[in-house]
């Protein structure tokens, strides 16, 4: 019987190949799928949470310059609003009350306000950029593992294709191809996997550097507030 007989165009569809896969290239292809899953929801979630984040970011940076008093904005936001900007707003203003309950401040005592200030800016710039980098360091493994990955697979899967050739001692082209494909597949999952993933870190590792640096922008603005009032104080 002509070996080639059973090779068909379906013989290289995708299901084929892993059905015919040995299991452990099965196991390497199983894996590099659900990488590719998980680093898709990391990066599906990540693009809505950016984009509510600066949504959000605009509208609360719109109330502080439409002319109203930094206390009203705040105490619109609530007493625990989940977005960085009005916690960051509500902390500098609760550490000016209670400067100003003590009085008249000297010029030491100013200066030590405004540290406490920059502190607490920090303190919460630090967390929040902490949240929004969540997930990318699953990006970046899935990034650099999946093609090493891909790579074991295919070459388990070449010698296993070689030791059926030496068994069937048959080197046709027609019989060796299915097998190669088979364990090239593998290595193609893997840059599947990680091209997404790659592009996707590098993006969203920017996004997230954009928004850290507009966290410290208002904190900035709100400092050079606070040491506006205490000019005029004087």
């Amino acid at each position: 019987m002509d070996p080639t007989a059973a090779v068909t165009a379906d013989t290289f569809n995708f299901l084929t190949l892993f059905m015919r896969a040995d299991w452990v290239v099965k196991l390497v292809m199983l894996g590099l799928g659900l990488a590719s899953l998980w680093s898709w929801t990391v990066i599906l979630d990540k693009i809505f949470r950016f984009a509510a984040l600066n949504r959000q970011a605009n509208t609360f940076e719109d109330a502080v310059a439409s002319g109203r008093s930094l206390e009203d904005v705040a105490a619109q936001a609530g007493d625990r609003p989940r977005h960085a900007l009005p916690r960051m707003l509500q902390g500098a203003l609760r550490e000016w009350r209670d400067a100003r309950t003590k009085g008249a401040a000297s010029d030491s005592q100013a200066a030590f306000l405004i540290q406490r200030i920059d502190r607490v800016l920090d303190t919460i710039i630090a967390r929040e950029s902490q949240r929004v980098e969540e997930g990318l360091g699953a990006l970046a493994i899935v990034a650099t593992a999946s093609p090493f990955i891909g790579l074991f697979g295919t070459v388990w899967g070449i010698m296993h294709a070689f030791q059926n050739i030496a068994i069937q001692k048959n080197t046709n082209l027609a019989v060796v191809a299915p097998s190669i494909a088979e364990a090239l597949f593998a290595t193609a999952i893997g840059l599947i996997a990680a091209i997404p993933a790659y592009i996707a870190f590098n993006a969203l590792s920017t996004r997230a550097g954009k928004y850290t640096g507009r966290l410290e922008g208002f904190a900035d603005d709100l400092s050079t507030a606070i040491q506006r009032r205490l000019a005029e104080r004087v």
